[in-house]
């Protein structure tokens, strides 16, 4: 029940956004921001991401381009490979099949999370040499996660409703793989006093 309830948190990811990266400012004092789904960047409120994309071409940022990003084409295909795979280990019901989908959805959230930095970094770096506003030294990578100043701006970045949820599949799915492995416990004792 654990391993299905966990796949069933995965859906969500599509539904819901998985990460959200918001910015405060003096000329912003309701601030602005942006959601990451699945498939798409879109501001908090309807005009935030070509606001901030105003911003960054002057500090000499390229453009937030949900279709510039190829990692937005395949992502739904992998959580939902993943909550395929968590339904049919559910239905198997074994320890082994288990352990090994709890490793690929690790893998997947450590891979997310290593790219989501990359991505960053080089949006935060990469910086036109020709921009209106030049400070030396200043990169504008968003942080991971927490909150960071760049310049008059405080950027906030955690995760939104559907990170939450992915991050709540996996403690499902490590309940699940401990309550089997305590199951299992006792059957091998008997097993080896049988044995013997």
């Amino acid at each position: 029940m654990l391993t299905a309830l966990a796949a069933v948190l995965l859906l969500g990811t599509f539904a819901f956004p998985l990460w959200r990266i918001e910015l405060e400012a003096p000329q912003y004092p309701e601030g602005i921001g942006m959601l990451i789904r699945l498939h798409t960047v879109d501001g908090l409120k309807p005009n935030d991401l070509q606001n901030i994309n105003g911003l960054n071409h002057y500090i000499g940022m390229k453009a937030i381009t949900p279709d510039a990003i190829p990692e937005l084409r395949y992502m739904p295909w992998i959580a939902g490979g993943l909550a395929a795979a968590g339904a049919l280990v559910a239905l198997a019901g074994r320890r082994g099949p288990l352990a090994a989908w709890l490793a690929a959805l690790l893998a997947a959230g450590v891979a997310g999370l290593a790219d989501f930095w990359r991505w960053g970094y080089d949006y935060g770096h990469d910086l036109d040499p020709e921009a209106i506003i030049r400070v030396p030294g200043m990169a504008y990578q968003p942080p991971l996660l927490g909150s960071k100043q760049l310049l008059n701006f405080t950027a906030h970045s955690w995760p939104d409703v559907g990170g939450v949820l992915a991050g709540a599949a996996f403690v499902l799915a490590a309940l699940a793989l401990l309550q089997a492995a305590a199951r299992a416990a006792p059957r091998r004792a008997r097993a080896d006093e049988v044995g013997s």
